[in-house]
């Protein structure tokens, strides 16, 4: 992933050596860094790995990703700026050319995030149980609940057993990042934009409400629980969601002038309006396309209601199903297409 910059040489073992070294401290801060949720900046690696070697940026960048494909499946993305995002007017001036001409704006922000480079296919079968791991992992239970002195001696899997190679149970924050594929679903149906007070409402009608307590992960005690405001807050500075004040976009939408019931009480009116919208990591992580997927397969699976069909329909009855849920998927996705302002939708960036 080129920096920009010229790099310096690195000849001999020793230079060889010190690239490993500092490829391989930026894999450990790159890891860190994820762990929190939070980009890591160009200028921190800089700072705590390259010191007073800025030019080697390149040449470590590209040892580290072959030790983040190789090692941990992932990848360093650099996040970028939407098309559409406006300069401020000190970095508009800079852009201008010696002739007063606006140079093209860059699309990096020059902040990287970990993304997954396993092939879904991969995925799917690590996350199926098999019996042998399901086997191993109730031993273990029986294991340390003997040596601790625990009540759990296996007779169930419990929490921690699923036999599968990736345990989703175990996973950190599994339902909090349901909710949040749920809330950027609902933000690009909504043209990609979403009033504060029509977010809330969706999600009232699943049960979220300001008070609803919101667990970190399936084991949180309520006492651990976040509120609705401190997780979308958690969200924007995680770079997921974006929270803009100024109700242009929300109010130029097709039908989407009426002011919420509450606007006067909530200052959602007019400049005052807070709207929602995708952040950059959630389309460098996420991706439209694969929410609309989502969200595609959902609904067809929801339409489809469990009709599996019996033994005796055979082949051709089968193929005649599937290729009904098929077209069923197609109009779907293009039905989203539709309610998200008419643009194609977008991969991963």
């Amino acid at each position: 992933m080129s920096g920009g910059d010229n790099d310096e040489e690195v000849d001999g073992g020793e230079g060889q050596t010190e690239l490993e070294r500092k490829a391989n401290d930026l894999v450990r801060l790159a890891l860190f860094t994820e762990n929190r949720r939070v980009p890591l900046r160009r200028d921190e690696i800089s700072k705590k790995i390259l010191g007073s070697s800025t030019r080697q940026f390149n040449a470590v960048m590209q040892r580290g990703q072959e030790i983040l494909h190789k090692t941990f499946g992932m990848e360093l993305v650099e996040l970028q700026r939407a098309a559409g995002d406006n300069l401020d007017d000190q970095d508009a001036e800079l852009l201008k050319g010696a002739n007063g001409k606006k140079r093209a704006i860059p699309t990096g922000t020059k902040s990287y995030i970990l993304r997954s480079i396993l092939h879904p296919k991969i995925i799917s079968i690590a996350s199926t149980p098999d019996p042998e791991i399901l086997q191993i992992e109730k031993a273990d239970l029986v294991q340390f609940a003997e040596t601790h002195h625990t009540s759990d001696h296996g007779e169930d899997t419990g929490p921690g057993v699923s036999g599968c190679i990736l345990g989703w149970s175990q996973a950190d924050e599994v339902g909090s990042v349901g909710l949040l594929y749920t809330i950027l679903a609902l933000i690009l149906v909504d043209g990609r934009t979403m009033r504060d007070s029509d977010l809330r409402t969706h999600l009232k009608h699943l049960s979220v409400g300001p008070s609803s307590p919101l667990p970190l992960t399936s084991r949180t005690t309520s006492a651990q629980s976040l509120t609705l405001d401190s997780y979308l807050a958690s969200l924007v500075r995680q770079g997921y969601l974006e929270k803009a004040h100024g109700g242009s976009s929300a109010s130029n939408k097709r039908g989407r002038g009426r002011p919420a019931a509450h606007s006067q009480a909530t200052g959602e009116d007019g400049a005052n309006a807070v709207e929602w919208r995708w952040g950059l990591r959630a389309a460098s992580e996420v991706g439209e396309q694969s929410v609309a997927q989502f969200v595609a397969e959902f609904m067809v699976n929801v339409g489809a209601g469990g009709e599996a069909g019996s033994d005796e329909e055979g082949a051709a009855s089968a193929r005649w199903r599937e290729e009904g849920r098929k077209r069923q998927f197609d109009a779907v996705m293009k039905g989203i297409e539709r309610a998200a302002a008419g643009a194609a939708l977008q991969d991963l960036v």
